[in-house]
């Protein structure tokens, strides 16, 4: 088990409220509600007003989002830095 800034990656869990993951990329595939995905920096109808997913858990829980796992690399030290990576890698993954 790698150890990185005394956070185990194993144990490594979403912020609560940060919403990065679901606000900065795209997402191509439908989501309850968002029939044709997502654009990046949109909100996703599916998170709470505190920034909750009102999916997890669920079957019908998109799987490109159920696949996503927290990282120090993503995540980083707060809200702010998830969402500059997350929006940084959606710039460089855009397709042209």
């Amino acid at each position: 088990m790698t150890i990185i800034k005394n956070i185990s990656i194993a144990d490594m869990a979403c912020r609560v409220g940060c919403a990065a993951c679901c606000i900065a990329p795209s997402i191509s595939s439908a989501i309850p509600g968002m029939a044709n995905g997502k654009t990046a920096g949109e909100r996703c109808v599916q998170l709470t007003a505190d920034n909750r997913c009102k999916l997890f858990g669920s079957p019908d829980r998109p799987t490109v989002c159920s696949n996503l796992r927290p990282s120090m690399e993503m995540c980083g030290n707060s809200d702010f830095a998830a969402m500059e990576y997350l929006s940084r890698l959606e710039s460089l993954t855009r397709a042209q």
